[in-house]
This record gives C-alpha cells, sequence and structure tokens, in this order.
C-alpha cells in the first residue's frame, strides 16, 4: 500500500493552514465591521483587535479546533447600533446571543446566510420591521427567541420548514396575521404569541395568512 509522500503531506498541511487562516480573517473582519456598528459605553468589545490572525482570542467569541467562529456572547452587554449584512460571513456560527441590549434597526436578511446556526436570541432589544423570510434556510436551528422587540409584519410561513425548531417566540411585539399551524409551530405555547395584534391561528382556505395586517 502506497503512502503519500512527505512533500504531498507538507503541501496538503500549508493548504489547509491557509485555507482556515483566510476563514478566519474573513470571520475577523466581519466582527469587527459589527464592532463599528455598535457604542459599547462599557467597553465589552475592547479586545477585538483587527491587526490580530484570528478572532478567536477575543472576548466574547468563542471558536472550535479549526479557528471557526462557533459563538458569539454579548447578551446584556449594553450595547446599542444595528447589525450590518457582514454577519451573514460567519458561515461555522452556531450560537448568536444578543438579547437584552438595545440594538436597533432592521433584522439583516443575510442571517440566513448563517447554515450551521443552531440557537439566536436577539431578545429583549430594539429591532424593527419584518422576520427576514431567509431564516428558512436556517435547518439546523432549534431555537429562535426574537420577543420583546419592535418587529412588525406577519409571521414568514416558510419558518414552518425548519424542521428542528423547538422553540420560537415571538411575543411582546407588533406582528399581524394570524399564527402558522403547519411543522413545528403545531407544538408552539400559546405564549409564545402574547402582546401583538395577531388574530389567532391560521384557518386555512377562509382567511388569508395576513388577515389584520395593513401591508403585506
Amino acid at each position: 500500500m502506497a503512502f503519500p509522500s512527505p512533500l504531498l503531506l507538507f503541501v496538503f498541511s500549508v493548504f489547509f493552514f491557509i485555507s482556515s487562516s483566510f476563514s478566519s480573517n474573513l470571520e475577523g473582519e466581519a466582527l469587527h465591521a459589527l464592532r463599528s456598528r455598535l457604542s459599547d459605553p462599557k467597553n465589552v468589545l475592547q479586545s477585538w483587535d483587527p491587526t490580530l490572525v484570528n478572532p478567536c482570542t477575543w472576548f466574547h467569541v468563542t471558536c472550535d479546533a479549526n479557528n471557526h467562529v462557533v459563538r458569539l456572547d454579548l447578551g446584556n452587554s449594553n450595547i446599542s447600533g444595528s447589525l450590518g449584512p457582514e454577519l451573514g460571513a460567519l458561515k461555522h456560527l452556531q450560537y448568536l446571543e444578543l438579547y437584552r441590549n438595545n440594538i436597533g434597526g432592521k433584522i439583516p436578511e443575510e442571517l440566513g446566510n448563517l447554515g450551521s446556526l443552531i440557537s439566536m436570541d436577539l431578545f429583549g432589544n430594539k429591532f424593527e420591521g419584518k422576520i427576514p423570510k431567509s431564516f428558512d434556510k436556517l435547518k439546523s436551528l432549534r431555537f429562535l427567541r426574537l420577543n420583546d422587540n419592535k418587529l412588525t409584519g406577519s409571521i414568514p410561513r416558510e419558518l414552518t420548514k425548519l424542521p428542528n425548531l423547538k422553540v420560537f417566540d415571538v411575543s411582546n411585539n407588533d406582528l399581524c396575521g394570524t399564527i402558522p399551524v403547519d411543522g413545528p409551530f403545531a407544538s408552539f405555547p400559546i405564549e409564545s404569541y402574547a402582546n401583538n395584534k395577531l388574530n389567532g391561528p391560521e384557518l386555512k382556505g377562509l382567511v388569508p395568512y395576513d388577515f389584520g395586517c395593513t401591508e403585506v
């Protein structure tokens, strides 16, 4: 049985290192772009130095063995500002924890590109606008908590296609229309929808799913 030559193994190792470093740099750039959008009165992002090789040594950032960012923990950090499309570059991110801050603006559609995401906690902020339909691409997502914001529009029916969604909370927003009844939505408690302008469960064939919304 022939074994790879030392030279071939070396080439593969260098290629893997370069690929990993390149990916880490892109993720670092995405996180630095996020930092530039945020106001940080408590300096929780002080360690986010863009001159470092990768962001894995930054506080509140967790990486895997390949130096890919897999977790962002900025809950209860007293930060404000907005999110940008750059976050969509964090392809390996599994946990996005931005709860209980003062972040506003719209939730970027690009968050739908985070195909590895397991948990998205954006509750307790000032997000407005609609829930992105692009979230239907988050096939690994188990926890989606968007409660206590200023979100409007209807609950996207695309979310009923998420096979692993276990927890969904949009209470205390300004959502309208009806509540989905398909897929995982068949088992979510009514408390998940409290304090909105929702008109109860969807009655298929009788009224449109966005019944009661002033805009589609």
